[in-house]
């Protein structure tokens, strides 16, 4: 059977871009391939660049597409510009001779004072290769452009995570290994199985917004697991390793999956989102006007707006009674899932938080573990 090939992250092909606008700035011939270090992991990688041009004798812009390898990956093909100023560095500041912005697509930080979504990797990246290339003179403005950021967003789940108006340059490496790379899930069932060993309750956290959100509620960093979308088979390995508690602690527009039986959590693979969640509010006797206009929602973020906007008009509490009956399924069904596959009972809490960042509803054993998390 042929491995799945990984492929690189946005960082990696912003960096590429920007590389190549500066050696056309600097006049140097061969810009149509450049060569990066990824940093992390330490490797050398050469990427193609698809255009490069000068705009003025001192700006340059270059385009690369985004490559994620074997990857459900939404951005695949994604073009991502670079826009290259070249300047006189007057004053010597080496941080400044690298000043690195987000233009067209790229999101804003709505909990940062707004400011570009570019995190600490690509910002590492950038100023990494692009130093080497600059004498104590020179100075650049590197604008960073995702002509179609904005249009990909609204497919994401960023705005749940604080990100508007486009995407993030996110990551901690350079390597984009594909959803179904089984070296990806061996890596986070390694690290499940060494916490195991140090701690009898762990919380499992979907992706990197979420470790950042639990981290901020005061979980401890060491007791995280991320998951990706392998939620199944990490909670069977957490149950061979005889775990005792686990807390899942993500968006609800992810965990509400698990109410519904749906243990890989990639929209590529399974969806039914809504569904799930209508089937809740037919559980809790919600009017058949209001099921309507919940079918008519196109995310579950917009039907728990809904939900709450109906609450504050009627006076009802409609939004707590749906999310209670979704986390307390969410709570049994994974129990099943897990002694489907091992004869071993695993203590499960569940909490969900929305777009946000408030927490929607935790189930009775999610409060629980929650408390002992963060005593």
């Amino acid at each position: 059977m042929t491995q799945p090939r990984a492929g690189y992250t946005l960082p990696v092909f912003a960096c590429a871009s920007a590389i190549a606008a500066l050696h056309h700035l600097q006049n140097k011939k061969n810009y149509e391939i450049v060569s990066l270090n990824l940093i992390e992991p330490t490797e050398t990688v050469t990427i193609p660049i698809q255009q490069v041009a000068k705009i003025n004798k001192n700006t340059a812009l270059a385009i690369t597409f985004s490559d994620p390898g074997d990857n459900l990956d939404l951005t695949r093909n994604t073009p991502i510009w670079a826009l290259v100023e070249l300047r006189e560095n007057s004053n010597k500041n080496e941080h400044e001779q690298i000043i690195i912005k987000g233009g067209e697509g790229i999101g804003k930080q709505s909990n940062n004072n707004h400011q570009d979504a570019i995190y600490s990797y690509a910002n590492k990246l950038l100023r990494h290769n692009l130093q080497q290339y600059l004498n104590p003179k020179e100075a650049i403005t590197v604008t960073i452009i995702l002509p179609e950021g904005k249009k990909l967003a609204k497919r994401t789940s960023n705005e749940a995570f604080g990100v508007i108006e486009g995407l993030s340059l996110l990551g901690t490496s350079g390597i984009s290994q594909p959803l179904s790379s089984p070296d990806q899930l061996k890596t986070y069932q390694q690290e499940l199985r060494n916490k195991s060993k140090q701690f009898d309750t762990l919380v499992f956290c979907l992706g990197e917004n979420g470790i950042d959100l639990a981290k901020k509620l005061g979980i401890n960093s060491q007791q995280l697991i991320k998951t990706a979308n392998w939620l199944g088979p990490l909670l069977v390995t957490a149950a061979i390793e005889k775990v005792n508690s686990i807390l899942l602690f993500g968006y609800h527009g992810k965990l509400i999956k698990l109410a519904g039986g749906i243990f890989h959590t990639h929209h590529h693979l399974a969806d039914g989102r809504l569904e799930i969640l209508i089937t809740h509010c037919v559980k809790m006797g919600l009017e058949k006007t209001i099921l309507q206009q919940l079918l008519n929602c196109e995310t579950t973020e917009d039907a728990l707006q809904l939900l709450r906007k109906i609450d504050a008009e009627t006076n009802h509490n409609w939004t707590e009674k749906v999310y209670k009956s979704l986390v307390e399924t969410i709570d049994k069904r994974t129990k099943l899932y897990i002694r489907k596959y091992v004869e071993f009972d695993v203590n499960i809490g569940s909490i969900v938080f929305g777009r946000d960042r408030r927490i929607i509803m935790a189930s009775e054993t999610g409060k629980f573990l929650q408390n002992k998390l963060t005593v």
